[in-house]
Parts: C-alpha cells; structure tokens; sequence
C-alpha cells in the first residue's frame, strides 16, 4: 500500500508559490495545478522499484480533496480516496471519472462544506460514504476529532486497498 497525502495545497506548492498564495489565496483554488501536481507524485511514485505496482491511497483535505479526485480519475492506480474537510465539488467533471471507493469525511458542525460533500456523493459513480465527525468544525481542531479522523481514514485504506502493510494485525 502506498499513501501520499495532500493534506493542504501548500504542500503541493512550491515555496514561491506558497508565499504568493498567503498574499492572495488563488494558488490554493487552482484544482488543474494541484490536480497535475498530485498526478506526477503518483507518477514518481512508481517509479520507485520497492512499491512499483502497490495501489495507491491518496488522503486530501480542503482543495487537496478534489486534486485527489481528480487524479483518481485519471490514474487507475488510485485504489481508494479520503477526504477530510474536502472540497469534492470542485473536482466537477471529474467526480462521474473516479472508480476508486472515496471516503468523505466531514466535520458536523462544517454545515457549508457538509452539503457540498453530500451533492459532490451524488456524482460520484464509485462506491462512497460521507462520515460527519459529532461536534467538529472545518479544521476538526476539537479534542478527538482528528483522532477519529484518523481512525476512519485507517479503516477505510484497510478496506478497500488490497493487502495490509507489514506488522498490522488482521
């Protein structure tokens, strides 16, 4: 299994472009570069004999989300999606392309972002499940929320990428 995360644009930036983007907040919003950004991580990735041919789970939050969308779209060797606090919607087009079961998680008191994830679910063509997180907000910044975000990322990697990684218990 291998599992890159986008967890925020800025890690799919450059340095430059990170401090332009905290200036202007444009950067973070531009889904075709992270989009392509994420797409040649995969790629690099198998590049690398010692998990050439491994799927791949990718883990997005905020604009990150959609970037993971759509490069599940385009690289069938995604096995599955996480999103946290993700912005599915704004992979659009993308979203009828994914086949890769994709996870939506959202925290419940996110009630904007809660019903673009439930319109992005009903695009969405692969398997999918939204889970809303009791009591948090946008950034699940409350005592556990990460915890079970984490908790429900994990379970769903385990379910639908095949294999486990070495040392975890069946």
């Amino acid at each position: 299994m291998t599992w890159w995360s986008p967890a925020t644009p800025a890690g799919l930036l450059t340095e430059d472009e990170e401090r332009a983007d905290r200036s202007t907040g444009e950067l973070r919003f531009d889904i075709p570069l992270l989009a392509d950004r994420v797409v040649t991580a995969v790629h690099e990735i198998g590049n690398h004999e010692v998990v050439r041919g491994l799927p791949i789970g990718l883990f997005g939050a905020s604009t990150g989300a959609a970037a993971a969308l759509i490069t599940a779209a385009r690289e069938k060797s995604v096995r599955a999606v996480v999103s946290r606090g993700g912005r599915p919607d704004l992979a659009s087009g993308a979203l009828t392309e994914v086949r890769a079961p994709t996870l939506l998680i959202v925290g419940g008191l996110d009630h904007p972002v809660l019903e673009l994830n439930r319109l992005a679910a009903g695009r969405l063509v692969a398997p999918n499940r939204i889970e809303v997180v009791a009591g948090a907000t946008h950034l699940f910044e409350e005592p556990g929320a990460l915890a079970e975000v984490a908790r429900l990322a994990t379970d769903w990697f385990d379910r639908h990428l095949p294999g486990r990684p070495a040392g975890r218990e069946q």
